[in-house]
């Protein structure tokens, strides 16, 4: 049914929650799963701003912990028989994993970013690819269990 699973992640929590169902639905559709890691671009800006720190410095240490969390998941992927790649690129995150995405594809993302109300709403990054991709996108939200202890519980109403 699907010729290539895509799967973008940050490292995040969130992502990591996804990596295993990710690695599932290519093993299922007997399917090449692709790890896609996006240097954003513009969070290298803005933090050069107040760091001072060089552009190209900023963006070759995020692309640095990029190839770190696509190999991560590269071999859990190997240890599962499922055929696999990565990318580390730059660019903006959801139209960067939209523009990677093939018509036969299918994304397997997580709900929770990074930050902030991303971590317990859906994330902005996958909100926006639900929204403009042409392929399946499949979400995989945390369980509570899952959450960090230092995340609020939007459930409680706190929403910091």
């Amino acid at each position: 049914m699907y010729d290539r699973v895509l799967y973008p992640t940050d490292g995040s929590d969130g992502a990591e929650v996804a990596t295993a169902h990710a690695i599932e639905v290519a093993r299922r559709f007997e399917a090449p799963l692709h790890v896609l890691y996006v240097v954003d671009v513009s969070a290298a800006q803005s933090t050069d701003a107040y760091d001072r720190v060089p552009l190209d410095a900023t963006t070759e240490a995020l692309a640095g912990a990029g190839e770190e969390i696509v190999d991560r998941v590269i071999e859990r992927a190997a240890e599962s028989g499922v055929e696999v790649d990565g990318t580390v690129t730059e660019g903006t995150p959801a139209s960067t994993i939209v523009e990677f995405a093939d018509r036969d594809d299918v994304i397997v993302m997580g709900t929770h970013g990074r930050t902030g109300l991303d971590r317990y709403l859906i994330g902005s990054t996958t909100e926006k690819v639900v929204r403009t991709a042409d392929v399946p996108v499949v979400t995989v939200p945390m369980t509570e269990a899952e959450v960090p202890d230092d995340v609020p519980n939007a459930a409680d109403g706190d929403p910091t």
